[in-house]
């Protein structure tokens, strides 16, 4: 069989859940993933770990996984988690964060400006890697962990927000508007931003899910 590098395995892996191309519901197989990433089950069996872990599959049985499906309760829940969590960040780190972090950040928003054809997963990874570097300026390790664990959690739920909701240019206008509190050291209404944004994005998200079912 041809051998594939962990991390690309593991992406091809996460993209697939996130198009639905693998079964949801049902135990996943290692053999069968095996034969069709055309890899040995050790690989496999690390990813579909490493997926449990971030929140993209759930246990069934006593050893097994499932990919689950989408649903309105998780994704408020997740959401809501992140609105009283990550404004917590930004106050701790409003002090602490420089121009050149306030330029870094800025970078990935104009990539995302600059790259129109970005796929869901690309977008996503700007996303995050955006507020990341806010967030890590805090120095607060066990907060920062759980809410990067939690932008794992929501990475099945991008797609709808950058395709089916169309929220990109919305999202980008607060992130703009959030850094530029920041660079005026305005801390609660960088705050007051954030915790819109985040809200409005997952009462958006909810109500979809909600209406598709």
């Amino acid at each position: 069989m041809t051998k594939q590098p962990a991390q690309q395995l593991y992406m091809q892996i996460k993209l697939d859940i996130r198009d639905n191309k693998l079964p949801i519901g049902e135990p996943l197989k290692q053999q069968a993933l095996s034969e069709r990433y055309q890899v040995s089950r050790i690989p496999i069996r690390d990813v579909l770990q490493r997926l449990k872990n971030e929140g993209w599959l759930k246990v069934s049985g006593k050893r097994g996984v499932m990919v689950p499906a989408l649903n309105a309760t998780e994704a408020e829940d997740l959401y809501m988690m992140r609105m009283y969590l990550e404004p917590l960040l930004i106050e701790y780190a409003s002090g602490k964060i420089s121009q050149q972090d306030l330029g870094k950040a800025a970078d990935f928003l104009v990539a995302i400006d600059e790259n129109p054809n970005l796929s869901i997963q690309e977008h996503g990874e700007l996303n995050w890697q955006f507020h990341a570097c806010l967030y890590a300026v805090a120095e607060r390790q066990t907060l920062f962990e759980t809410v990067s664990s939690l932008h794992q959690q929501c990475g099945r739920y991008i797609g709808f927000h950058t395709k089916d909701l169309d929220y990109k240019s919305t999202s980008q206008e607060e992130h703009y508007a959030m850094l530029q509190a920041l660079r005026e050291r305005d801390t609660a209404l960088a705050k007051q931003i954030l915790r819109v944004h985040i809200s409005q994005a997952g009462e958006q998200l909810t109500q979809y899910l909600q209406n598709s079912n």
